[in-house]
Order: structure tokens, then C-alpha cells, then sequence
């Protein structure tokens, strides 16, 4: 794990950025020591959100780069159903494959079928298209303009691409709903030049679409054959069997009076194609032996999924001094504002967002995270040598109660590591 940490460090080096700063590393045996302790703080703490309605249900798991930590399964999977929460329950987990389609991509970069810093649309022609969104004329009609520079893999993988969610940028939402009606707009646009700003969108969507045409593979299969396949993870899939099925969590929305409500499971996806933006299952031990390969460096017990030199490239900050992680919801049924740690200095690197700084009584600086919108988290932590997955399924995102929940796992789990 040192050897890691010194080679993303040499990294940033030779790419001109700033490391974070990176507290000492916990020995081996004070980590393993928490498999011992079944941390009663964590435990009635997630019970207690469930039992006062606050979350219907959690699993949430942490573990080392060798073994499983802690695990804890609490609730309903439906508030409308009497089926506990088990840590085989599959999840809806949205955005955190992501993950695993910037896992994909980097394969290909170390086998040369993709390049970090070449023009994606090398790969990719569609990409020529994206055109820039100046603004609006007094007409109200878009302002389009070509891009300074090339969009590259580099660009996609950090959110420095251009491309933005509506959900969370109101000029996207306003040129969308402009271009429905009008075929000679590009679908969507660039919401600024490449490498110039940070913002969440859809650029995984194009990475996505690159390893399948790099590979040759649909983005199931790639998974199947080069990810999930060689690290066991069964139930990471696209589309659920009918036996996977049954042990589905429900999605629960929350209403304007903050009460639960429980949703029909949705209808079997049947003939479809996939993108590694969203859309995708799991469950939380899957997910967690992905974050584990990660943590040992890019293998599991055999199974090598990135070279060490990738992941270290990976977990460091990508974008310089460009603000990234805080976002401004247009839709509040669907998302809360999101900014995770108020007053950290937040950062992107090839897959996910690193805090510059330590999180009071949590994780450590260079830590890594994203999430999904069903209200599901992972963190990776280098220096503590620790990954956690919590998964609910609540909307809005970033629900305050879940989030609740999660800072509580993430804390216990710290606190018992340091007190080991």
C-alpha cells in the first residue's frame, strides 16, 4: 500500500499537480482487528434510523484490502412488503457504475486500444458534433459554437468534457426542452470548452460507447468478460434473472411531508442496449470486492483488473484547481442540492471525487467516492487502508436522512480503526 500511494504521488509529480496531503498509513494488523469488533455504535445507529421510519432499509459493509470488516443488513426492502434486508439484497445503484466504465476504458488504455489524451473522437466521430452553448439570443433561440479543442478520454473521464446533467444545470434543462422540438440542434451541447471548468454529466455515457467500440464487446459483455467476470461479482448485472429478482429492494420516495412511499419494482428491461452511465444492479458484497481489487492495487485473490501504476493514476486529482462535487438541483423530486463535504476542497480523478482535505471524524484526504441516485455510496480510503458501500433506495438524492446514515457508518467505521 505504501508502494501505492508513492506511485500515484510520483504521478502527480510528472503531471504537474498537487498531491494530497496523505496521512500516515494504518499497519496491517489494526485494520484486521475490526473483524472482531461488531461495532454496536454502527449497528444502533442504522437501526435506529429504520426504526424511526427515517430510511426503510440499509446494507451497508467495509473492509480492508484482504477481508469483509463489518457487514449490517436493516429494515424492509419494501415498507410495503415483510422481505428484510439481507446483504444479498440487490440494489439499483445508477451513477456508481460508473466506476466500472472507468475501470473499462483504462483496461483498454493499458492495451493501447485507447488513449487518455488523443481526440476521442478518434474513436468515437459522433463526438465531432458537440458543439459549445454560448448562451441565448433576446429570441430565446441557442447560441452554438465549435469547441477550442478536442474532446479527450482525459476530458470524459474527469467531467471535464462539457457535458453537464440537466438535472443539475438549468441552462442544460432550458436548451433540452428547445431541442426537442427542433431536429438541427445537436442533442446536447457542450456547456463549456473542454479542459476549461468542471461539471457532472454525461460524459461516461461517451466512455461508455468508446470501449465498445475499441473492444468490440456491448458494455454487458465487456463487464461480464473483464470486470465482474474475474472478480465474482454475479449479481452486477444490466438486466436481473427472475431468481435475482426476488431479492430486489423496492424504490421509496419521499413526499413533500418527508414520509416514505413505497413503488412497484420497475418492469424487466428485455432487449435493450446498455450505457455505462447508469442503469445497472448490485449488491452491496459485489460492489464491495470491486472497491477491495481497487484498495490491493488493482487485483482480488488472483484476479488482476488494473495494473497498479492505473490505479494510482486514477485516484489522483485530474483536473488541477477546477472545483468539483457541488451540485445545484433543478428538479428537487429527484435530487437535493448535493454538496457532500461543506468547505472541503473537492477534486476528480480518472472515476471518482477525491477531498483534498480529511473529513472530520471520517475518511482521509485523497480518499475517493461517488454515489448513485437511489441513495447508494462507496468511499475508498488509501491511507486507512478501508472501502464502505451503504445502499438504500430513497429519492430524492443525496436524501438527508440517508445521508444521515451514511456519515455514521463512515464515521464508526473510522473510529473503530483508529481506536484499534
Amino acid at each position: 500500500m505504501t508502494a501505492w500511494l508513492s506511485r500515484r504521488d510520483a504521478l502527480l509529480q510528472t503531471m504537474g499537480l498537487a498531491a494530497a496531503s496523505v496521512v500516515p498509513v494504518i499497519p496491517s494488523h489494526a485494520a484486521t482487528s475490526l473483524k472482531s469488533i461488531r461495532s454496536a455504535g454502527i449497528d444502533g445507529a442504522l437501526q435506529a434510523s429504520v426504526t424511526a421510519r427515517e430510511i426503510p432499509g440499509v446494507v451497508a459493509m467495509a473492509a480492508n484490502a484482504r477481508s469483509v470488516l463489518y457487514e449490517g443488513a436493516f429494515g424492509l426492502r419494501s415498507m410495503a412488503g415483510e422481505a428484510r434486508m439481507s446483504t444479498d439484497t440487490i440494489f439499483r445503484i445508477a451513477s456508481m457504475v460508473k466506476l466500472l466504465t472507468s475501470i473499462a476504458a483504462l483496461q483498454l488504455v493499458e492495451r493501447g486500444k485507447l488513449r487518455l489524451d488523443a481526440p476521442a473522437t478518434d474513436i468515437d466521430p459522433t463526438l465531432a458534433m458537440a458543439q459549445v452553448l454560448a448562451g441565448f439570443d433576446r429570441n430565446g433561440a441557442p447560441q452554438l459554437h465549435d469547441a477550442t479543442r478536442a474532446i479527450t478520454l482525459r476530458h470524459l473521464l474527469s467531467h471535464t468534457s462539457g457535458f453537464s446533467y440537466q438535472l443539475w444545470d438549468p441552462l442544460v434543462l432550458r436548451y433540452v426542452s428547445l431541442a426537442r422540438g427542433n431536429k438541427s440542434l445537436p442533442r446536447m451541447p457542450l456547456m463549456f470548452d473542454p479542459g476549461e471548468k468542471w461539471a457532472y454529466g454525461g460524459s461516461i455515457d461517451r466512455v461508455s460507447r468508446m470501449v465498445e467500440i475499441a473492444s468490440g464487446e456491448p458494455i454487458d459483455r465487456y463487464f461480464r468478460d473483464h470486470i465482474t467476470g474475474p472478480l465474482g461479482m454475479n449479481d452486477t448485472v444490466f438486466a436481473l434473472s427472475e431468481k435475482q429478482r426476488v431479492r430486489e429492494a423496492s424504490l421509496h420516495v419521499r413526499d413533500h411531508a418527508g414520509k416514505l412511499l413505497p413503488k412497484p419494482l420497475e418492469k424487466p428491461t428485455e432487449g435493450k442496449k446498455f450505457s455505462g452511465g447508469g442503469g445497472i444492479y448490485s449488491t452491496a458484497p459485489d460492489y464491495l470486492t470491486l472497491l477491495q481489487a481497487l484498495l490491493n492495487g488493482g487485483s482480488l485473490a488472483g484476479a488482476r483488473i488494473l495494473a497498479v501504476d492505473t490505479v494510482a493514476m486514477m485516484s489522483a486529482n485530474q483536473i488541477g484547481n477546477l472545483e468539483a462535487g457541488i451540485l445545484r438541483t433543478t428538479n428537487p423530486a429527484l435530487s437535493n442540492d448535493v454538496d457532500f463535504f461543506p468547505g472541503t476542497h473537492l477534486r476528480w480523478g480518472l472515476g471518482n471525487m477525491i477531498n483534498l482535505d480529511p473529513v472530520a471524524h471520517g475518511r482521509s484526504a485523497g480518499s475517493m467516492t461517488w454515489a448513485g441516485l437511489f441513495n447508494t455510496y462507496y468511499w475508498i480510503d488509501p491511507a486507512m487502508r478501508v472501502a464502505g458501500v451503504i445502499m438504500m433506495q430513497i429519492l430524492p438524492f443525496a436524501d438527508h436522512a440517508a445521508l444521515r446514515a451514511y456519515r455514521q457508518f463512515e464515521r464508526g467505521i473510522c473510529q473503530a480503526l483508529r481506536q484499534s
